[in-house]
């Protein structure tokens, strides 16, 4: 019973990120469908995360009253630049690049972001490269592939590839032949964006070691993100009727989004990341976009290049080799750690014991005689 509780407890951070990935794949087709009806991206980004912050803050205060910590400044500051890195930057630009592209292309670009992920750490020391042992070579070499594959998603699109159901699905050919022309300033919009979400997670990681309470943390992220999406929309968005929703895909995807990929997400993100760290976080992607490939083609009529497949795959492989890594990398640092915890007792005969790991043996250094 303790070795299937034990084996449970270590698949969950699996489990949890292949749920997202679902939730997720959701986000790119809703949101997506929603920006083509004419809604705002920021209009949706405010309501995205004010419903975020409305859903989770009661558990906040239910769950995490008596045990979050006092806030601090520092604190503060780092919320702020967490609503503005994810849900500003990452959110805004996302949405317009993928409105210039396809929502599955947004989806194949974003699993580059463990390898971004990998760099800002790196670059802020909080990844180290050993160039001699394979885990760091296999770090190395899958972030470069990964970047490849993305500038090989930039530059070349390669023939259109046909699917069974394409020919039946042209109702959406017009706008994507019109997104066809931003090709280029759609990717480079994604990749800002990819960059941000990169930099979200690090600070974020950084953040919850502070403050250690996720759902408290979650809230106040969204409700910065509201702010500061809410003083721009009103810029741009200043007509009324922009703001209208109804029954209707613009009352759905700031629904949907701002409960399973604000509030949710955030959360689970903040469980996996204090035990797993931020490149792990990352390394569920492509099978959400699979899914959106999938879904787009069929929902959206989506068209799905030559040059969208390669780069995936290959953006793909090299993410699955930064992954491999930092799981090496983990599974080292957690043997160390069980290795150093090790319970000396005292035998029968006076001989000092040592237990460390399944292993007992004598220690070589004699027990004084407490007469």
């Amino acid at each position: 019973m303790g070795n299937l509780s034990e084996v449970l407890h270590k698949m969950r951070p699996y489990f949890l990120m292949v749920c997202l990935q679902f939730g997720s794949a959701g986000l790119y087709i809703i949101s997506m469908v929603t920006l083509n009806h004419g809604m705002n991206r920021y209009v949706l980004i405010v309501y995205r995360n004010a419903i975020a912050a409305l859903v989770l803050a009661p558990f906040a205060l239910l769950l995490e009253r008596k045990t979050r910590p006092k806030m601090t400044f520092p604190v503060f500051l780092q919320i702020m630049a967490l609503g503005c890195l994810e849900p500003i930057l990452d959110q805004g630009f996302t949405y317009l690049g993928m409105q210039y592209t396809s929502a599955s292309f947004a989806s194949a670009i974003m699993n580059a972001v463990p390898s971004v992920t990998f760099v800002i750490a790196l670059i802020l020391r909080l990844e180290r490269i050993r160039i001699k042992e394979i885990r760091s070579q296999a770090k190395v070499i899958g972030t470069l592939v990964t970047f490849g594959g993305a500038l090989l998603m930039t530059l070349y699109k390669g023939p259109l590839i046909h699917l069974i159901w394409s020919s039946k699905a042209t109702h959406h050919e017009n706008s994507a032949h019109s997104s066809d022309k931003h090709w280029l300033a759609g990717t480079l919009l994604i990749l800002v964006g990819c960059v941000s979400w990169s930099a979200f997670y690090i600070l974020q990681s950084i953040t919850i070691k502070k403050y250690p309470a996720e759902l408290f943390l979650s809230s106040f992220i969204c409700l910065a993100g509201t702010l500061q999406s809410l003083a721009i929309a009103l810029v741009v968005a200043h007509h009324p009727g922009a703001w209208a929703v109804g029954w209707d895909t613009r009352l759905l995807a700031p629904v949907y989004t701002g409960i399973i990929s604000s509030g949710i997400t955030d959360y689970v993100q903040g469980l996996v990341m204090k035990t797993r760290g931020p490149v792990f976080l990352t390394a569920f992607n492509p099978l959400c976009m699979i899914i959106v490939a999938a879904l787009g083609s069929i929902i959206l009529a989506e068209k799905l290049y030559l040059g969208s497949i390669i780069g995936g795959t290959i953006i793909a492989i090299g993410l699955y080799s930064v992954v491999w890594g930092k799981n090496k990398e983990y599974s080292i640092q957690e043997s160390a750690s069980f290795t150093r915890k090790e319970l000396p007792i005292t035998a029968i005969d006076g001989t000092k014991l040592v237990i460390s790991g399944n292993e007992s043996k004598p220690s070589t250094r004699p027990e004084l005689s407490s007469s």
